[in-house]
C-alpha cells in the first residue's frame, strides 16, 4: 500500500501505550490541560503519505478530514494503522486510538473495549458530539478493517 516505514516507526502503540495516556490524563488537573496533552499526543502522528489521501481511505462520519490506511505485517500478523486529520484535536484523538489499537494482531484489537476506554478518559463528555461521531467513524472503520483482516 505504501511505504512500510512509517508504519513500523510509528510510536503509538508501542512506545506510547494506552496505559501511559491513562496516566498522563490522572496527573492533569482539568480540561483545558487534557486538551493540550491530547493535541501534543497528535504532535506523535507520523507523516501520513500525501498520495493516501484518496476517497478510499477518507473517514467518513467526521467533522473534520480525516484518513486512514492500514498495513498488515506478513510475518508478525499484526495490523498497523496510520491515521491524519486536518484538525489538531482530531489528530490527538487519533492519537488515542491508535495507542490503544496500533501493532495489535486482528483478534487482539477486536477484543479492545474501546466504550470502556472513553469512559476511562471521560473524553464524550468533553468534546463535541461531532467530534464524538468522528471518533467513533475511525473505530468503526479501524474494527472492520480488523474483522476482514481476521477473516
Amino acid at each position: 500500500m505504501t511505504d512500510s516505514t512509517s508504519f513500523t516507526d510509528n510510536p503509538l502503540g508501542s512506545d506510547t501505550r494506552i496505559e501511559d495516556i491513562l496516566e498522563g490524563f490522572e496527573l492533569l488537573d482539568d480540561w483545558e490541560e487534557r486538551y493540550a496533552y491530547i493535541i501534543d499526543l497528535g504532535r506523535k502522528l507520523p507523516p501520513f503519505p500525501e498520495e493516501q489521501r484518496l476517497e478510499q481511505n477518507y473517514v467518513h462520519g467526521c467533522q473534520s478530514q480525516v484518513w486512514l490506511i492500514h498495513q498488515r505485517d506478513p510475518d508478525s500478523g499484526k495490523l498497523y494503522l496510520l491515521i491524519d486529520s486536518d484538525a489538531m484535536i482530531v489528530r490527538g484523538l487519533a492519537a488515542i486510538i491508535l495507542a490503544a489499537l496500533n501493532a495489535k494482531q486482528p483478534q487482539e484489537l477486536l477484543a479492545v473495549d474501546v466504550d470502556q476506554l472513553f469512559k476511562e478518559l471521560d473524553l464524550m463528555r468533553h468534546i463535541s458530539p461531532t467530534r464524538g461521531n468522528g471518533l467513533r467513524s475511525m473505530v468503526g472503520k479501524i474494527q472492520n478493517i480488523a474483522q476482514t483482516e481476521a477473516a
